[in-house]
């Protein structure tokens, strides 16, 4: 290393104004982590000084990668942003905390320099994984670091991530545990004790272990990390507090703040030429006027696949093949595109269809394992890299267990496709543990996820050659039995190879006047025989799939509003699917029309889908004697 002993001076005066900044901002804020912020500073700083990172060019496609996991310590991470010239240092402290600032309690990917959203401890090092993979995929020489809590290591997820960093030997990645010994309720041998070197190496990771406040020996660290031909873990021994005395070792400090007096002496012994009442009378300004700070944010990149054409089925099939059919023929098409297409399995893959991929893109094809919560978060960090990528999985497991993982994806706008098999009751005889009947409600609360919920397998091949070719996050959420091809009244196929899948617009199956009926996913088929039987007997039903229940269908309201009565018929929690949002849809627009929900009331049985239905009122026999009960009543 060059100048090594210039920048280690350097890096040790960054240091002393940097935890001036940490005491200040959370002082005047009122609130934050000042005691990890000040124990890891050093750590950060080191990094920022040596990775190949550009503040004029945030997002050049071969930077270093740094991902913050305890992101409480965002103080100490805008301070070194601040030391780099990403951001201005009088910014940061001055608008810490501060409403519609970037400079949010938890680091965020709004601020120049930071790759990940987090404070949701353990997912740090998945979303380095998905990085330093992506870099494969995309050939490009990186170097991934990842910094976590010692506390922080008694997550779950931690060790799913370093089974997956090891076998893909991702030897890109070094992580950095600040290990102070100390977290919210005290020392960590006491809350939970652990082996941390040990559970490292025990899978495989190298370990170096250093003083994680002499300069030196950080930057050493950092240099053999590289020459290493695995991942590697350094271990910094940190004091909570470093550099006040009267913080020092003291856990309340982890997420209490100094009063204003004591943050002044807390200046005082960092001694630096440093004035409060500027920033004091700064951040009033700022709360006055206002105004926040403004930085440029990263631009979306724009997806290069090739379109693959149609597959159409004449004959019944499940759309979990639809499924790997349409991934498989978008495969073939873009061997040679700029745009990678990357798939993650855990362990599932002949039940979610994902192998026909495999045969055409091996290398590009993650076998997790049964690690759901690191995959989510790994597939989720590759997207955000230029990489069209699929994570598919049962629901439950899928959408049910990993619903915090994607609440984080969403506020870090990456571009998953989560393809969710065996949804709803057509799971049968693997129990209630298994029918995931809540998908649609769960990705309700997610503001950016679109979500699609096809009628057949023709349906399924559109969607999913429209979510490749979309930016965004999509889930896709599938049954597990075959389904017969939806057709028109005279037999044609509806969804044949001219229909174009169009996010938000509900297809219109059948025309009537004496009532309509909303279905969405497996139980089509039902719903269209149930329509067909009253049909016969004279009562006309206008018949609506509903593949995208989140996004409403203007026209599609206004022609069910002017029905004397609405059924929604849906193998999904009654209270939360497709009955509630339209119910929500119609009231806010002004809209009435009677409105009947037909969904699951309670966790079903275990046995055949058919039986299955058949006790949950679903089948087509019941629906079609709820139906005609409704009709009597209507018109009496």
């Amino acid at each position: 290393m060059k100048n090594k002993t210039e920048l280690v001076m350097k890096i040790e005066k960054q240091s002393a104004l940097a935890r001036t900044a940490i005491v200040t901002m959370t002082t005047l804020a009122k609130s934050g982590h000042p005691g990890g912020s000040m124990s890891c500073i050093d750590i950060t700083l080191c990094l920022y000084n040596t990775m190949n990172v550009d503040p004029k060019n945030p997002w050049k496609a071969d930077r270093d990668m740094f991902v913050v996991s305890n992101g409480h310590i965002s103080p100490a991470i805008y301070s070194s942003l601040a030391a780099a010239d990403f951001v201005k240092l009088d910014d940061v402290i001055s608008e810490f905390r501060l409403a519609e600032s970037i400079f949010e309690g938890h680091v965020e990917p709004d601020v120049p320099g930071i790759e990940w959203a987090s404070g949701n401890l353990g997912q740090g090092l998945s979303a380095a994984c998905g990085f330093a993979l992506a870099a494969r995929v995309n050939n490009i020489d990186k170097q991934v670091y990842v910094i976590m809590g010692d506390g922080e290591q008694q997550k779950g997820q931690i060790s799913e991530a370093r089974r997956f960093a090891k076998k893909y030997n991702l030897n890109n990645i070094t992580c950095f545990i600040d290990y102070n010994q100390l977290q919210i309720c005290g020392d960590i041998s006491h809350v939970m004790p652990q082996e941390i070197v040990a559970n490292y190496k025990s899978d495989g990771w190298e370990v170096i272990e250093i003083n994680g406040h002499d300069i030196s020996e950080i930057l050493d660290a950092i240099e053999k990390a590289k020459t290493i031909n695995a991942p590697v873990m350094v271990l910094a021994h940190t004091t909570m507090g470093k550099g006040v005395s009267f913080m020092e070792n003291k856990e309340k400090y982890h997420g209490s703040t100094l009063p204003k007096e004591d943050c002044l002496k807390a200046i005082q012994e960092l001694g630096v030429d440093f004035d409060f009442a500027i920033y004091e009378n700064l951040r009033k300004e700022k709360i006055e006027s206002g105004k926040r700070s403004v930085y440029p944010k990263e631009n979306t990149k724009d997806l290069c696949l090739q379109k693959s054409t149609a597959i159409t089925y004449d004959k019944a099939t499940d759309n979990r093949s639809a499924w790997g059919n349409a991934l498989a023929k978008l495969a073939e098409n873009n061997l040679d595109s700029k745009t990678k297409i990357a798939v993650f399995d855990c362990d599932l893959m002949g039940s979610v269809k994902t192998d026909g991929f495999y045969k055409v893109m091996p290398d590009n094809f993650f076998q997790s394992g049964i690690m759901e919560h690191h995959t989510a978060v790994c597939a989720a960090a590759m997207s955000k890299m230029g990489i069209q990528t699929f994570f598919a999985d049962f629901g439950v497991f899928g959408i049910d267990e990993t619903y915090n993982q994607h609440r984080l994806s969403d506020i870090n706008q990456t571009n998953l496709k989560i393809i969710n098999t065996h949804v709803g009751l057509d799971v049968g005889e693997d129990g209630k543990t298994h029918q995931c009947i809540d998908y649609v409600g769960l990705m309700r609360n997610l503001y950016h996820f679109k979500t699609i919920v096809p009628a057949d397998p023709n349906q399924t091949d559109s969607a999913v050659r429209y979510a490749a070719m979309h930016q965004g996050n999509i889930v896709m959420s599938m049954g597990r039995s075959k389904l017969d091809i939806i057709t028109k009244e005279n037999g044609e196929t509806y969804f044949d190879e001219k229909y174009t899948y169009e996010y938000g617009k509900a297809d219109k199956l059948r025309n009537g006047n004496a009532g309509a009926m909303l279905v969405m996913g497996t139980v089509t088929n039902n719903a269209l025989k149930v329509v067909e039987k009253l049909a016969a007997e004279g009562y006309q039903l206008e018949l609506w799939n509903v593949s995208s229940p989140l996004k409403a269908d203007e026209n599609m309201l206004k022609s069910i509003s002017k029905q004397p009565f609405v059924i929604t018929y849906e193998d999904h929690n009654v209270n939360t699917g497709l009955g509630s949002i339209i119910a929500d849809q119609l009231m806010s627009r002004g809209l009435f029309t009677r409105l009947y929900k037909f969904g699951v009331e309670d966790y079903a049985c275990s046995g055949s889908a058919t039986d299955v239905y058949k006790h949950c009122h679903l089948d087509q026999e019941s629906v079609y004697a709820r139906t005609k009960e409704i009709l009597a009543n209507n018109n009496k």
